[in-house]
């Protein structure tokens, strides 16, 4: 028996599929490492992935 296939997942258009990143301050901290600030992608909250919209989901085309 065969298992379905799963919907492909969408990668999120902001990050690229890389949601959290390092940025560093620049600041050196006193054991000589730098200050990073860990920041999560806005559209995708941190997932990497998106979800199709409601009219692609449902089948329907959008008209110009």
């Amino acid at each position: 028996m065969t298992q379905p296939t799963p919907a492909p997942t969408r990668v999120c258009p902001d990050c690229d599929g890389f949601p959290l990143v390092a940025i560093t301050t620049g600041t050196r901290l006193a054991d000589g490492t730098r200050a990073t600030l860990h920041v999560a992608c806005r559209r995708c909250h941190g997932t990497g992935t998106t979800t199709a919209p409601a009219s692609v989901a449902l089948g329907h085309e959008e008209r110009v």
